[in-house]
């Protein structure tokens, strides 16, 4: 039987992307791929692939499924949204002539026959050649910068146009914005033209390179992201991507990419890594082009697919490469910057858990609050498997962590969970044993419905009972939301700052390879959701994610990130809650904390900056639209510029960097100097710089432990195992030492996103 151990393979709430590198010149794999064979035609394979998924799917899937017409109709949708996401290619005829497909696409993977997918991407290709040769030939004549036309940013809930004549407007103002933010970063029209034009002939290029492997790749992503977001197929070549990411220490910038329509930006930059360290590159950077070594020609790479920008960008330990970036404070409008990164070896231990301690008084009292930094559930598997009791885990390094802020005198302890998008279900049940005593900290459902209560192991004895509070944000996601909830239903401690993302499924990794007969079939893997994830109170930490008890206002992200943004995400529901005890209850001292959170928020500069910048980029976010009028775009961008100079002007205030300013480097040095010394002084401004939130979250757990000292009846409701043992507790963590005690995003899209 095919699938008698489907189910032993490896569980995963989700597996961070990480730094990597291969030996190949970034240049030449980009390119190597040669013209495709037209039309592209399905291999036997691809099909065998896609009939053992289908049986997959449709059996051990946890929301399983049949791969019926009512499948096959949202399989035609994602299919053809992944294709043409902005409505740019296809027209209405287009669409009426796939209509017949629509509820077909499951008969062709139940009858082996993918001629329907592959003749919907052929259609694809030659639309796209099509339409990049119409914008070449519109370069030619140049355009009426004068003009009063608007482009549509966001064209995925436009209508098909009705004709060609409405396909060819939509190409002239899609061209006509890529002439003005080129005119905008400073190019010339004689460059701008080039620039373009070779942007544009190299889409072509790459278009007739797609092979039958990358049709079928996304037709059978269409199938599994049908199923749920989080479900997955990985061909031949993403396989192998997923291993290198999976490596123990990799080479590389340490940055993982996310594909936004033509555009790719940063989606995660990795702790410890060149492009972390570098203090220049940032989450939702756009990349715009990529270098080799200290003079090599910047590549454009608008329009490139991530895996080939990643091609470009890694390269051997200890060698160069330049990124052209747009900042995403001023997006893809904005002045364009240089960044040179040297590739270096990036390890799990530049991930792992980092701790600090901010000192705080108010009213003359002092009080020190530890904060432990967790960017990954982290776990060495192989060596766990194997026996290995000192086995690399997060647990064991916060626990290691606590013991030396408790030696530091620390009397709470903040657990900065921002972005942490997840990792080892195992971590996540021990993490959450530092802190509670005993009981469940997660119940998981498979797809038999069979419940399963997880709780605190025997590994590691409970490290804190002091004051707690976890910050959390729309990036904390998977094993982080675990954690937060066994905390918030405990009553342990604080969830401070933004709502989660919601991701409350577990996905096993499947090689589909297994299942094939010949021995030498390369059929890559399956990503499969197989269980789900309930809160020890019953509810599910799927689609809602973790609701803060003190919330920080927010950018307007969750609109278009996070698992309520998928159509198809699954539903929330509940199940009865397992058997626990909270040990402390602080909801009804929230309004007093949450009084105190803003009236000193009210007087705080950093944290007035902080919602400035928010609103600011709630306001870029929420546009619809862009003029194509060169004028209006030059003093929207000089208005901008103003207010991110306004915003870095505060920020000095701020940090009190009142020595180096832009008008006082030294005018005796060269140009190169000059460059040099402006980008050193910017490094040294973001190490300055204050973390607003985090600090705030301090604050707050400072304020926890005033009312709780304040009141000894407080004290005994909301401390931990007990009133008068709690207190002793509590007080010997304010007045007296204690002796110490050892202890990554994988995009929900994991087609969209690769590492660098």
């Amino acid at each position: 039987m095919i699938f008698r151990s489907v189910l032993t393979t490896l569980i995963a709430l989700s597996l961070t992307g990480t730094v990597a590198a291969q030996s190949v010149a970034g240049m030449e794999a980009a390119q190597s791929r040669k013209t495709s064979d037209f039309p592209l035609k399905p291999t036997p394979s691809e099909a065998d692939a896609a009939l053992i998924s289908a049986q997959l799917l449709t059996r051990f899937h946890y929301d399983a499924r049949p791969l019926d017409s009512a499948m096959s109709a949202e399989i035609y949708d994602l299919y053809v949204k992944q294709l043409d996401p902005e409505k740019i290619f296809f027209s209405q005829q287009d669409a009426a002539n796939f209509a017949k497909y629509r509820d077909k696409l499951g008969d062709a993977i139940w009858n082996r026959d993918l001629s329907a997918p592959f003749d919907i991407f052929n259609q694809y290709q030659l639309r796209t050649v099509g339409r990049m040769t119409y914008a070449r030939n519109l370069l030619k004549k140049g355009f009426d910068l004068d003009s009063n036309d608007y482009y549509a940013i966001d064209r995925k809930e436009a209508s098909w146009s009705k004709d060609e004549a409405e396909l060819n407007d939509i190409w002239r103002k899609r061209t006509l914005n890529d002439w003005l933010r080129l005119k905008l970063a400073g190019r010339s029209d004689d460059d701008i033209r080039k620039v373009l034009d070779k942007r544009y002939a190299g889409y072509i290029e790459r278009t007739k390179q797609l092979n039958s492997q990358d049709a079928f790749q996304i037709f059978m992503t269409a199938y599994a992201n049908s199923t749920d977001p989080h479900t997955d197929y990985l061909g031949p070549r993403q396989s192998k991507e997923f291993d290198i990411e999976l490596k123990l220490s990799v080479e590389g910038i340490g940055a993982t990419l996310s594909s936004r329509g033509d555009y790719t930006q940063v989606a995660q930059l990795i702790p410890g890594s060149p492009a972390m360290k570098s203090n220049r590159l940032h989450v939702g950077d756009y990349v715009l082009g990529v270098g080799q070594g200290a003079n090599g020609a910047i590549v454009d790479v608008i329009g490139w697919r991530a895996d080939d920008i990643v091609n470009l960008i890694r390269g051997k330990k200890d060698t160069m490469v330049r990124l052209e970036v747009a900042p995403e404070a001023k997006g893809v409008d904005g002045q364009h910057v240089l960044i040179s990164l040297v590739r270096q070896k990036v390890i799990n231990e530049q991930q792992a858990a980092q701790k600090k301690i901010i000192d705080i008084n108010e009213g003359g009292v002092d009080r020190k609050i530890g904060v432990i930094e967790l960017p990954t559930f982290y776990t060495d598997f192989g060596a766990h498997s194997e026996g290995d009791k000192n086995f690399k885990s997060a647990t064991r390094d916060v626990a290691h962590l606590l013991g030396d802020l408790k030696a530091e005198h620390v009397q709470a302890v903040v657990i900065d969970l921002r972005n942490n998008g997840g990792g080892s279900l195992y971590e996540a049940n021990e993490l959450t044993g530092l802190f509670i005593d005993k009981g469940p900290t997660v119940q998981v459902r498979d797809a038999k419905g069979q419940v399963q209560a997880q709780g605190k192991g025997v590994a590691m004895p409970m490290t804190w009972s002091g004051p707690l509070a976890v910050l959390v944000n729309r990036g904390t996601a998977s094993a982080s939301e675990i954690f937060s909830a066994a905390i918030q239903d405990y009553g342990r401690g604080l969830i401070i700052g933004s709502p989660t993302f919601g991701k409350g499924t577990v996905q096993t990794l499947i090689d589909l390879d297994k299942f094939a007969s010949d021995a030498g079939a390369d059929f890559g893997s399956l990503k499969m959701t197989i269980q789900e994830f309930f809160r020890i109170n019953g509810g599910s930490t799927q689609l809602k994610g973790i609701t803060p008890d003190i919330a920080f206002p927010t950018n307007g992200e969750e609109k278009s990130y996070g698992e309520s943004t998928y159509a198809n995400a699954l539903k929330w529901t509940q199940i009865p809650p397992a058997d626990y005890q909270p040990v402390a209850d602080m909801k009804a001292y929230l309004p007093q904390l949450e009084h105190m959170h803003a009236e000193r928020d009210a007087k705080s500069p950093a944290w007035r900056l902080t919602l400035d910048e928010l609103a600011q980029d709630k306001k870029l976010a929420d546009r619809n639209s862009i003029s194509l009028n060169l004028a209006q775009r030059q003093a929207e961008r000089k208005q901008l510029d103003a207010i991110i100079e306004n915003f870095r002007a505060r920020q000095k205030v701020i940090n009190g960097d009142f020595s180096v300013t832009d008008d006082n480097l030294d005018d005796g040095l060269n140009a190169n100097e000059r460059s040099l010394a402006a980008e050193l002084k910017e490094e040294a401004d973001a190490k300055k710089a204050p973390d607003p939130q985090l600090n705030e979250a301090a604050h707050i757990l400072y304020d926890a432990i005033s009312l709780i000292t304040a009141d000894p009846q407080l004290g005994s409701q909301v401390l931990p195992y007990g009133g008068r043992e709690g207190m002793a507790y509590l007080g010997d963590h304010i007045h007296t030492a204690h002796a110490g005690s050892h202890a990554q995003r994988l995009s929900p899209r994991l087609i969209l996103n690769s590492a660098t």
